[in-house]
């Protein structure tokens, strides 16, 4: 019988990400995944024609991403025509599940090296306009934002699943009773510790600048609690969730390269990671929050190994309240310390661009292990409608 080649992640490279209207509101999907695509390339050996696929996650779609936003990057980065392109929609989950797809494909024998990634401008998502049903009506039509959540609704699907996201994290908090202190407090440690993470260098060789942007627009290094405290609920009068306490609207691209063993000398350089293990899990669409819980221990088994063996978790902060939740049920599953968990700060403070978060927290959890040693690390992300993603690394260089 033939093993199966491992799939390892060789670099991760991103934009910084910018604010809703902010630095990177003139810059194009299409133009933002086209530098993480040219910069991942040029940080190796390769050729663009060494490249046997780029696939990428996107979120939207409806505008400038063109549709297949991967075809059309790896066409403005410069890439040979001869090199197809891909892009995969599952909403948060994109770009990481990109990076599942490709190392499967690297795993099968099919590729051997496989540009990931995930790109989103959410400052330019179109609005939307449905098409009458006959020629010609007579009224009124409303324009539909394709920014962030549900739109045209399909009458069929119960109302409790279509609530807005923030309500559906208003429900999670209800349910496991988890304060707004600690959400604040969540969310403060978010920007101290991103803000800590760039005065260290350690996001340096992890973004290229764009648009003149060099550091991520969203960190508060001056937020306390006091200031989270006085921000207003957004989603109920009595509500926990706050601006301060939930990730930001985003724009930003992500780029991960992966490749088999046997293309080290290709890329240049020894691998960072070995994709160890994956995990999908689906749950209720409303209860998406939690979906990463199940997600991370169908990963951990296909890795063989357990929460004590892991050292680092990079889990995508959507809203403080779903992190805190997944954070507490691995406790309560032997996860060992909270502290490994986002421990160069999460979306809070840097921000989620819904199609290029995946690689982002991929990337970072591999830079991670490798600065403090860890050998076995998580990735974990949760996705609206109902899902969550999961992948374990092993930093094989750490014994």
């Amino acid at each position: 019988m033939t093993s199966t080649p491992p799939a390892h992640l060789y670099a991760a490279v991103r934009t910084p990400f910018g604010r809703f209207g902010g630095a990177l509101a003139r810059s194009r999907p299409d133009d933002l995944a086209a530098r993480v695509l040219r910069e991942a390339l040029a940080r190796t050996g390769l050729e663009g024609a060494e490249v046997d696929e780029v696939v990428l996650g996107n979120a939207n779609g409806a505008g400038e991403d063109n549709r297949n936003v991967a075809r059309m990057a790896a066409l403005l980065a410069g890439l040979p025509v001869s090199v197809p392109g891909t892009s995969v929609n599952r909403l948060c989950g994109s770009s990481l599940d990109a990076a599942m797809i490709g190392s499967r494909s690297i795993e099968t024998g099919d590729a051997d090296i496989v540009l990931t990634g995930g790109v989103e401008s959410m400052t330019r998502a179109p609005w939307v306009l449905p098409k009458p049903e006959r020629a010609y009506p007579a009224g009124n039509t409303e324009l539909v934002s394709t920014t962030l959540g549900w739109r045209l609704v399909n009458p069929q699907m119960p109302a409790e699943w279509t609530v807005s996201l923030g309500e559906a994290n208003e429900q999670l908090r209800d349910l496991h009773d988890v304060s707004r202190d600690r959400q604040d407090a969540f969310a403060l440690r978010s920007h101290r510790l991103a803000h800590q993470a760039w005065e260290s260098g350690f996001y340096d060789d992890l973004v290229v600048p764009a648009e003149g942007l060099a550091r991520d627009e969203g960190i508060r290094p001056d937020a306390t609690v006091e200031s989270l405290g006085a921000l207003k609920p957004s989603f109920r009068p009595d509500g926990t969730i706050t601006a301060g306490n939930a990730s930001p609207l985003s724009d930003g691209a992500s780029a991960v390269l992966l490749g088999s063993a046997a293309a080290a000398d290709r890329i240049g350089h020894d691998p960072l990671a070995r994709i160890a293990g994956r995990g999908t899990h689906a749950v209720e669409p409303h209860r998406f929050g939690y979906a990463p819980v199940e997600a991370a221990e169908k990963a951990l088994a296909r890795a063989g190994i357990g929460w004590s063996d892991v050292g680092a978790v990079e889990l995508n902060e959507a809203f403080a309240v779903q992190s805190l939740v997944c954070v507490d049920t691995w406790l309560a599953r032997g996860l060992t310390d909270p502290e490994v968990v986002n421990t160069r700060g999460g979306a809070i403070a840097l921000g989620h661009p819904l199609g290029a978060s995946g690689g982002r927290v991929l990337g970072t959890l591999a830079a991670a292990m490798r600065a403090d040693r860890h050998r076995w690390g998580l990735a974990a992300i949760c996705i609206g409608v109902g899902q969550g993603l999961a992948v374990v690394l092993e930093n094989e260089d750490a014994g």
